[in-house]
């Protein structure tokens, strides 16, 4: 091959690489342009020359509708925010590879069985302050799914068949009133599973008996049917009797019950308190402040705004910060 061949190839090849490491000129970047932030660019299309290769993107605060099979090519992508657009549905064809998911404050009404039914790598996922009324999941499916988040939505029943290893899973804020019998009974390992702000009247007797692992259960702001003896009296000896903590007892004034294992005897500064960190935006996970929690004794908004589980990417140089 001729030398002047040979060097023009080489720049052909300098050159595509330089155009493939181009950020979008909206969006900032960061880490090799492997961390792009979108959010709140007033798009209503996904930016062109995204590279492939990219691990972060926050598409948060624009204007999308429709984003089916547009990011299937992205293999690499780890955490995917598309929260805060005017999405209808989960869009088809997300990478496979994603670790978080982030779609609250969207139009979803329904998430199908296909929609998570290859997302074997998915530790979070935030459906929050959309329109859901059911969600369908598959046996065996989203085996590493460690925190769901389903607050705020019109739910009436608690989701069944609710994959096996979550730990932390949010359905506040919506209008469940019954939980059917077995729902539960097959998650070994959920710690803190939040239900204040529903319409519970009244629950199955044992229906919490299965949740060996639970240590932080909401109850709060629900229309206990208190006077119902017959219906009421197996729930208020379960939480005096349970060892984890219970905020929001059911017809009691006292802000927290359960904890049978440790002292009982505590002052109560009227009805705030600071509940265990649940993770941050920062995406710093060696960082976790607490949650400060007022109002009437329980839970103001979604407990799971801030998940747990979601990966340090760092800041995104000229980038506002993640939004929650």
């Amino acid at each position: 091959m001729p030398a002047s061949t040979a060097a023009s190839l080489l720049l052909l090849l300098l050159c595509a690489g330089s155009v493939l490491a181009i950020c979008p000129p909206m969006c900032s970047c960061g880490r090799g342009h492997r961390v792009v932030d979108c959010s709140a660019r007033g798009l209503s299309l996904l930016p062109d020359s995204l590279q492939h290769n990219i691990h972060f993107l926050n598409l948060s605060h624009n204007r999308l509708q429709d984003l089916d099979g547009r990011l299937s090519h992205f293999g690499h992508l780890r955490t995917l925010d598309i929260s805060h657009n005017h999405l209808r549905h989960l869009p088809d064809g997300l990478p496979r590879a994603l670790w978080d998911i982030h779609a609250s404050a969207n139009h979803i009404r329904q998430m199908e069985k296909n929609d998570t039914a290859y997302h074997w790598n998915l530790q979070s996922l935030d459906l929050s302050n959309n329109q859901l009324e059911r969600v369908v999941f598959i046996n065996n499916t989203l085996p590493n799914l460690r925190a769901l988040n389903l607050s705020h939505n019109k739910f009436w029943t608690v989701p069944t068949n609710m994959p096996h290893n979550l730990e932390v899973v949010d359905l506040s804020h919506n209008f469940l009133s019954q939980i059917l019998p077995g729902s539960l009974d097959r998650l070994p390992r959920l710690s803190q599973f939040y239900l204040h702000a529903n319409r519970f009247a009244s629950v199955s007797e044992d229906v919490f008996n299965q949740l060996e692992a639970l240590q932080l259960l909401t109850l709060g702001d629900n229309p206990w049917a208190c006077e119902d003896e017959e219906n009421i009296t197996h729930l208020l000896n379960w939480v005096q009797q349970t060892p984890a903590k219970v905020l929001g007892c059911p017809c009691y004034i006292r802000p927290t019950c359960g904890e049978v294992h440790l002292v009982t005897s505590r002052t109560w500064h009227s009805a705030s308190y600071t509940e265990p960190p649940l993770g941050t935006d920062t995406r710093d996970s060696g960082h976790r402040p607490a949650i400060q929690v007022v109002t009437s004794g329980y839970l103001s908004k979604s407990a799971l705004l801030n998940l747990p589980f979601n990966r340090s990417i760092g800041n995104v140089s000229g980038a506002g910060g993640f939004h929650s």
